[in-house]
């Protein structure tokens, strides 16, 4: 199906939407830590870099990092319209991922960064969140 905005007009309507937050990712996440008791975290936590979800106790910043927009090629899906721009943007997306990590290790951050395929997998998820669960029934 062509597009009914021209080139520039698509441009001009895909600069004017910004992401707040990645809703069902993060409700996955929130439904795990509430199925295993997993308590102190926190979203929206004034944070370099905007975590998805923090630990303040523990200095722990979680970002849940989409697929595409973050370069993991799990489903291998690349535009092939306008492929040099996606691949930019997603190089930039990629660059600054590297920078805020390294900006909150630098503090004396713990910084995870959870693949949007990866919240299908309990297994890795009760691996990464399992010191925590400890310390919350203490």
């Amino acid at each position: 199906m062509a597009d009914v905005f021209t080139k520039e007009q698509r441009s001009n309507v895909m600069r004017q939407v910004k992401s707040t937050c990645n809703k069902s990712t993060e409700l996955k996440l929130i439904a795990f830590f509430k199925a295993n008791h997993i308590k102190g975290w926190r979203r929206n936590y004034k944070l370099f870099g905007k975590p998805d979800f923090t630990f303040p106790k523990h200095k722990l910043a979680i970002f849940i990092d989409g697929c595409f927009w973050h370069g993991h090629d799990c489903r291998n899906t690349r535009p092939k319209d306008n492929a040099d721009y996606w691949n930019k943007k997603r190089e930039r997306n990629m660059n600054r991922d590297k920078e805020v990590t390294q900006t909150l290790k630098d503090k004396g951050w713990i910084v995870v960064r959870i693949w949007e395929c990866e919240l299908k997998n309990e297994q890795l998820l009760n691996d990464i969140f399992r010191p925590l669960e400890t310390q919350n029934t203490k």
